[in-house]
């Protein structure tokens, strides 16, 4: 009878806790966890997109994971432990695009005591000048994908709805989708870009600060421009890139929860915003760390010209994992230029 009250009290428990963490909850286990990990700390947190480019990195020699506790599961998040180069270091996927980039970075930051954000994974590229393995470092990110969507007959000196309460602004630019059409009446008109609405950890409560381009860190970028000779890897299997990859710091990158396969609007992206790198999750990172005033840099390796037209068929298909890999082994090496110790890096 004994045992069956222990076995019953242990069942009791272990519901509450799932209870506990299905309502938003930390339970008592996890949290005590969270707390033994922080008397570790603090790390470097890395930001993956998803386990084609998380594993990649797990797999390398260069991760050694915490043998007795490697990873906390937390919100339908892992958060795994180890280090790299001597660096104490916290792991998490996000999943696709910038909701899902942007809760998993804000749990990370949240969580756990860390000294600065490490975001890495591959990207459409809207560069002719630049290849297919080309691993990229933008100084700037933008979450392209806020718009104010202008109502038709409304032209470009018509003020947008909400503009005069400064909810949205003309001051960015906007996509005129009528250029794109070969109808006499195109009903969509345009749209304007919007910037974001942060609200910093070191700002009042509830009042907004609006940001369309969030710069990396200073001292990140300073380092990365020492990654610009690094050798990378140029074939998979037989097939073999034109010229090695290279590592080049890029003006800008931008990001939205839209997968860009189309060749007139990357077009469009490099010549509005002179943007390199295309992806779905930098920007919410980046926007993430900005507010909370830790630093960050971001790595993307390029997959493809985005929307086609590279001398390369099925670019994406065949070298995507080379692209993956490529920004894994700038990562690494990264993460080997930084201090040992001592607390958040600061511009």
């Amino acid at each position: 009878m004994g045992c069956f009250l222990i076995g019953l009290l242990v069942v009791i428990l272990s519901i509450g806790n799932i209870i506990e963490e299905a309502n938003g909850e930390i339970s008592p286990k996890v949290l005590s966890y969270i707390k033994m990990m922080n008397k570790r700390g603090p790390y470097l947190g890395i930001v993956a997109p998803n386990n084609f480019e998380l594993n990649p990195l797990l797999a390398s020699q260069a991760y050694v994971p915490y043998p007795s506790l490697p990873f906390i599961d937390f919100a339908g998040r892992r958060f795994r432990f180890g280090n790299i180069s001597n660096q104490r270091v916290v792991i998490v996927m996000t999943g696709l695009g910038m909701v899902n980039a942007g809760v998993a970075t804000q749990l990370l930051v949240s969580l756990f005591r860390l000294k600065g954000v490490l975001h890495y994974g591959i990207a459409g590229n809207a560069d002719v000048n630049l290849d297919i393995g080309d691993v990229t470092i933008p100084k700037f990110w933008a979450h392209s994908g806020l718009w104010n969507w202008q109502r038709h007959g409304d032209g470009i000196d018509d003020e947008l709805a909400l503009e005069a309460g400064g909810d949205y602004t003309r001051d960015i630019g906007y996509l005129q989708f009528s250029k794109y059409s070969n109808q006499r009446v195109n009903l969509l008109n345009r749209v304007w870009y919007q910037p974001e609405e942060i609200f910093p950890v070191a700002g009042t409560p509830e009042v907004r600060e609006h940001v369309f381009w969030t710069p990396v860190d200073k001292s990140y970028l300073d380092l990365a421009r020492q990654l610009q000779d690094t050798k990378l890897p140029q074939c998979v299997n037989t097939t073999c890139l034109s010229r090695p990859p290279k590592v080049t710091i890029v003006d800008r990158g931008v990001s939205a929860s839209v997968f860009v396969d189309n060749a007139a609007y990357r077009t469009f992206l490099r010549s509005k915003f002179n943007a390199t790198a295309i992806d779905m999750e930098s920007a919410a990172v980046a926007l993430i760390c900005h507010q909370q005033s830790l630093p960050f840099v971001v790595i993307r390796a390029l997959s493809d010209l985005a929307g086609g037209g590279s001398d390369v068929s099925n670019e994406a298909d065949l070298f995507g994992s080379l692209a993956a890999q490529n920004s894994v082994d700038v990562l690494v090496k990264f993460v080997g230029l930084l201090p040992t110790h001592g607390s958040k890096i600061h511009s």
